[in-house]
């Protein structure tokens, strides 16, 4: 430095001078500090090398916006400070390193000049008027706090020179330490430039003590928190070398675990799992006596097993709830036709849950013949709920403990299923599929449809009890979903704790919509075809649903579409083999092409043919596959008055063939018969299928039909068929399963139905367009039948009972 820049730097300021201006980002330069600075922008470049040459001192000002690359006047703060230039080191032709210290603080009255650098007037901001006493009290008095305080911050921070505490009290001018402290203090540039403008000294060191303080508890908190942290981390150090040390002494003595030594891995997942209460007690008590057993004794690989398995349940891990009420309804429609039933019960769901997150989640029983869907359903109803699925299969299951588990003291001893499928899922709220719940077995080893009881009752199953488990397991979240063929065999209990929702079997036309929308497009792709190899009429689609299939679900018209494709690929395979490409093989099954892929037609329509003849009538029947036609064979033969009953008829069955006779004996004079036809003939009387057992009532009126056609030689209709129980007295008793009978009638080709009045209101279950198709009949008396079911003017018998006429529907 020159003998004539000294002499500048000590001679009194103008209070009013131009200087060049240097704009900064992020920095705030007060009186006194020194600062380096990195300059690089073109402006500032060109003031730099102006002002070293000169040897004059600059005005600093910070922008308000440390983004703006090019800053005009309305980008700076009005407040700045002197500097002059102490050093500086040409990095690159364009870029410098300075270093400045501050003088004294300036405003920018008005920019005078922004080329080639900003030049502007500037005023020195004096620090004011001369101090009272007791200003200077106070000042003495913020100086010391600033002092004190400013030595603890120092304190706090390790990389801090321990000369920072010296340098805080060789500084005696209030003013000066104050600029010093706020420079070197972590706060935003607004606040620094905030401290730079306040040029009233009390006012500046109050606002200093203020954020220096706050500093300060800041720093004392995070002190605390640094020092809990490395005490805990001390202490898991000290238990990881006590531990290591254990595992050594173990292995000299040779009790080393057998498994790696890895209890800590166990004990470590008991601390991060989140567990109840209860089980967090009995997974740190059963750890503690796992650490005191030998290896080789049995119990300790029992004891482990039961932690693991402990620790397995998902006891806090759940997925959320998609409660999408459109979406849930498009991903049933779109993965099953029909089922509204089911759907709308699912919907309804949805929408409380949505509105009531603590709902619990309901026992839902879907009854119905084999191949309507009720499986699959399950996993649809998870997909829509955005739940993991879980199929628990019950059938032929005869053992409690399946349900409940094994108690522990029995060797291989394991939970239930129902605490498997729990820990399969990973989550507490998945949807349990029940399958062929009407299915269990029961024995001397208990009844497992008992077991079920706690767990399909919502008022009981949050504090489930497995044997294994020996703490309560909550399965309230869980969704539950049972199927069975057929509800007779499922116990009473059991079944009033689950919503029954009845599934029919599908129309002709279901099952066409069926086809085309899943089982072709499945087919195809399971069998490496595509849509352009293979396409199925309309009228080919409906002769395999009516000549090949006779079910009311879906899975063997599946595997008649699966034949088909079948032997479509292998046409595609061997036009293969010769060079060809796939796409050039297109077939189009027509109505005609159908039995060169399927072979003859396995059912026909018979019911012309078997009524063709007096004695014979068409009943309708429920089982546990779905409705369907019953024919009932009467014929009579010299004899003694005997009455033969054949084809596996059970004891219901057998008092409805009485009851019709005994009421026809009784009305014999009406019908033209002689009172005693009976003396001298035997009738025997035979239901087809003889390999399958039938029973129950709803046959009686067919019965009735059958036997009153024999004897007085009146046919039967072809194209009728009825169903409803019979009384001494003549009346028409309501039965069961009226959709399932309706559409096998239905496909069968029945045309009209006559059923009991009282099972009218059952109807509502029927679609429309199978109604629009069927001719129904309702009646309250057998007197009705014989005009309603023999051929059209055939019955000329009169009847004494004019009471019980029939309505047509």
């Amino acid at each position: 430095m020159s003998q004539d820049q000294e002499s500048t730097e000590n001679e009194p300021m103008e209070m009013n001078q131009d200087l060049a201006l240097l704009p900064l980002r992020n920095t705030v330069l007060f009186p006194q500090v020194v600062v380096p600075l990195a300059v690089g922008r073109p402006k500032s470049v060109r003031l730099i090398e102006e002002a070293v040459k000169n040897e004059k001192p600059i005005a600093v000002l910070t922008q308000r916006n440390a983004d703006t690359d090019e800053p005009v006047v309305g980008d700076l703060y009005e407040i700045g400070t002197i500097a002059r230039i102490l050093k500086v080191v040409k990095i690159a032709n364009d870029n410098y390193s300075v270093i400045i210290q501050g003088q004294k603080r300036v405003r920018l009255n008005e920019l005078q000049q922004e080329d080639p650098y900003f030049v502007g007037n500037f005023d020195v901001l004096d620090a004011g008027a001369e101090l009272t006493p007791e200003q200077q009290v106070e000042i003495e008095a913020l100086f010391l706090n600033l002092k004190s305080t400013a030595k603890q911050v120092v304190k706090f921070i390790p990389e801090m020179p321990k000369e920072a505490s010296q340098m805080v009290d060789g500084v005696n001018d209030p003013g000066q330490l104050c600029d010093f402290v706020a420079a070197n203090m972590d706060i935003a540039t607004e606040e620094k430039q905030a401290i730079l403008e306040t040029v009233d000294l009390k006012e500046r060191l109050t606002m200093v003590v203020t954020l220096l303080a706050r500093q300060l508890e800041v720093l004392r908190v995070s002190d605390k928190i640094q020092s809990q942290i490395k005490e805990e981390i001390d202490k898991n150090q000290r238990e990881y070398y006590l531990r290591q040390q254990l595992k050594a002494i173990k292995e000299q003595l040779g009790e080393l675990d057998g498994e790696g030594g890895d209890l800590e891995d166990i004990a470590q997942a008991i601390e991060e799992a989140d567990l109840p209460k209860e089980v967090e007690d009995v997974c740190r008590k059963q750890m503690n006596r796992l650490r005191m057993m030998q290896p080789a004794s049995s119990e300790y690989g029992v004891t482990r097993t039961y932690l693991e398995t402990l620790l397995d349940v998902p006891w806090g891990k759940s997925t959320q709830d998609k409660l999408d009420i459109k979406e849930a309804r498009a991903i049933l429609d779109e993965d099953h036709y029909d089922l509204d039933k089911v759907k709308k019960r699912i919907i309804e769901y949805l929408a409380v849950r949505k509105l009531k997150n603590d709902m619990k989640g309901p026992i839902l029983c879907l009854v119905g013949p084999p191949g309507v869907g009720k499986t699959s359903l399950g996993r649809s109803v998870a997909r829509a709920l955005g739940r993991k699925f879980v199929r628990i299969s019950l059938g032929g299951v005869h053992d409690e403990s399946e349900i409940r588990g094994h108690r522990r003291t029995y060797v291989g001893a394991l939970p239930g299923r129902i605490v498997q499928a729990l820990r399969k899922a990973g989550t507490n709220n998945p949807v349990f599929m029940l399958d062929e719940v009407d299915k269990i077995g029961r024995d001397f080893r208990g009844d497992p449809s008992a077991a079920l009881l706690e767990v399909l009752d919502p008022a009981q199953n949050h504090n489930f009890s497995d044997h294994y488990m020996e703490v309560p397991v909550d399965l309230s979240n869980v969704l539950f979903v049972a199927t069975a063929n057929q509800l007779d065999t499922i116990s009473a209990p059991l079944r009033d704790r689950m919503d029954v929702i009845e599934i029919p079997g599908y129309t002709a036309q279901d099952k066409h919509h069926i086809s085309r929308q899943y089982l072709i497009p499945k087919a195809l792709e399971s069998h490496g075809i595509s849509d352009e190899n293979l396409k199925i009429d309309d009228e080919a689609l409906d002769i395999i649903i009516r000549n090949y299939t006779r079910e009311a679900g879906v899975r063997s018209l599946e595997r008649r579409v699966s034949d088909i494709a079948r032997g479509v690929a292998v046409k595609v395979a061997e036009n293969l083999d010769k060079g060809g490409e796939s796409d050039e093989v297109s077939v189009l099954i027509e109505a005609g092409d159908v039995a060169d892929y399927l072979g003859p037609e396995r059912y026909q329509y018979e019911v012309a043919q078997r009524t063709s003849t007096p004695g014979v009538a068409t009943g309708l029947a429920w089982t546990a596959a779905g409705g369907d036609i019953l024919f009932i064979e009467s014929t009579r033969m010299p004899g003694k008055g005997e009455l033969v009953l054949t084809g596996q008829l059970g004891d219901v069955m057998k008092e409805s063939v009485r009851a019709a006779l005994s009421y026809i004996r009784s009305r014999a004079e009406d019908y033209g018969l002689a009172p005693n036809f009976m003396r001298e003939n035997d009738i025997h009387i035979h239901v087809p299928a003889g390999a399958i057992p039938k029973d129950g009532p709803s046959a009686g009126i067919t019965m009735y039909i059958s036997l009153l056609s024999l004897l007085t030689g009146v046919k039967v209709r072809s194209d009728v068929a009825m169903s409803g129980e019979i009384t001494l007295r003549g009346n028409v008793l309501p039965v069961g399963g009226i959709k399932e009978k309706v559409l096998a009638a239905h496909r069968s080709g029945i045309k009209r139905i006559v059923l009991p009045a009282r099972n009218k209101k059952d109807l509502m279950d029927v679609s429309e367009d199978i109604q629009k198709e069927l001719d129904f009949h309702f009646v309250e008396h057998v007197s009705a039948l014989p005009e309603l079911v023999f051929e059209e003017g055939a019955w000329t018998f009169g009847s004494p009972e004019q009471s019980g006429k029939a309505s047509a529907e």
